[in-house]
């Protein structure tokens, strides 16, 4: 523990502002819906900041080098609280879906900045802890803050004040961590031609995987808002997906460790389709029912980026790991920014369980790529298999720490 105790401000910060960026998705869509706004509306404020996302992913580089990360840092916070009290002072959806993209930058080079000094700051020998201590983090802050709502209330001006104090706030374990002047993350070269040719199968899942996760966070609080959830009934819904995906993301990766891999991504895909079609046929306006369903429909849904992008890792070369980084998060936010529109559309056309017919859809063209890629394609021998790690999806950089921990453990083994 000793070896991490200089970490700690960033990973405390990482913590508010992961906590911020959950709570702001879920308070954007129900406040939206009091305020009036159509679901169409409310999607497109999600395309709109997974559109800033992966601007500021591909961008924030060059800031890092042209000013450094303390500086860099303090001036993204600043414009991401500032735009925190521009969504309660300007309540119109224009103003709005504006601020969610200016959010987006802000939020993906935010988390780009953190991850790249955490990056930098990490040891081989502690590398593994600290990711594993992040993904925690992660975990417990997007959950907890879902339950912000029901307490703070989504009426007024309250939760808008504390989400922009939170933003704030991680302004003081960067500027109280270490001094050091990190090195910035590589510029991230884009050849998307590249990163198909080495898997299509995963830049498709990525692609999908973003047309529906992307879908389920931004327009989820909406769903369980039209089928009667009250405000604390909607953050424990929404925290049931993300904690399905947290349990069974090691379980699924293991297997797919020691097994093809295409045929875990399979089955996982299988697994998320039956739960949402499930959701769709059983569930109703049931509470029960949709918690239990939507916690198995997260189990496979969210595990879906990291078996893809552990598929892609089996083909790639040690110098293509970087381009392959920033090519499936391109892919993933290609996906990212249509899903939350398409799905709005759907379920103002169809109603809520639209949602969920939406994603059985996706998943169903998932499985029918996975066949064919199958077919015509031979699986990796287990010798060449790379190790699976779970994967946020903030920035490309947690990518790159999870492959150096992993490189350090297996020359470890040898």
């Amino acid at each position: 523990m000793s070896s991490l105790r200089p970490l700690i401000p960033l990973l405390i910060a990482a913590g508010i502002l992961l906590a911020g960026n959950g709570l702001q998705g879920t308070l954007i869509a129900l406040r939206g819906a009091a305020e009036g706004f159509s679901e169409t509306t409310i999607g497109l404020m999600g395309s709109a900041y997974f559109a800033g996302f992966l601007i500021g992913c591909l961008y924030v580089p060059r800031l890092l080098r042209a000013v450094g990360h303390i500086r860099a840092f303090a001036a993204l916070a600043a414009l991401g609280a500032a735009g925190a009290l521009l969504l309660v002072l300007f309540v119109d959806p224009l103003a709005w879906i504006a601020v969610r993209f200016l959010s987006g930058i802000c939020f993906s080079s935010l988390f780009t900045t953190i991850e790249s000094w955490l990056n930098s700051a990490a040891q081989n020998t502690n590398r593994a802890r600290v990711l594993a201590v992040y993904r925690i983090i992660d975990i417990a802050a997007v959950t907890g803050s879902q339950y912000m709502l029901p307490a703070l209330g989504i009426e007024g001006f309250v939760t808008f004040a504390v989400m922009a104090m939170m933003i704030t706030l991680s302004l003081v374990p960067v500027s109280m961590a270490d001094r050091s002047n990190p090195r910035p993350p590589a510029e991230l070269r884009l050849d998307l031609a590249a990163v198909w040719r080495i898997s299509p199968l995963a830049a498709f899942g990525c692609f999908a995987v973003g047309l529906t996760n992307s879908a389920f966070r931004i327009v989820g609080p909406i769903y369980g808002q039209s089928i009667g959830l009250s405000v604390s009934e909607i953050a424990t819904f929404m925290s049931a997906g993300i904690v399905g995906g947290a349990v069974m993301q090691y379980p699924l990766g293991a297997l797919s460790d020691r097994h093809d891999r295409r045929k875990v991504l399979l089955g996982t895909t299988i697994g998320a389709l039956v739960a949402a079609l499930a959701i769709v046929w059983f569930a109703g306006d049931s509470r029960s029912a949709n918690m239990l369903l939507v916690f198995l429909f997260g189990a496979f849904a969210m595990s879906l980026y990291s078996l893809s992008v552990a598929h892609a890792n089996d083909h790639a070369e040690k110098d293509q790991f970087v381009q392959l980084a920033a090519g499936l998060l391109f892919f993933y936010s290609l996906g990212a920014m249509a899903g939350p529109l398409l799905a709005s559309l759907l379920m103002q056309r169809f109603g809520p369980h639209a949602l969920f017919s939406y994603t059985s859809i996706v998943y169903a063209v998932l499985i029918g790529v996975t066949l064919y890629r199958m077919s015509v394609r031979p699986s990796v021998p287990a010798a060449r298999r790379r190790r699976f790690a779970a994967l946020l999806r903030t920035s490309p950089v947690f990518m790159r720490m999870a492959r150096r921990s992993r490189n350090h453990r297996s020359a470890g083994d040898t």
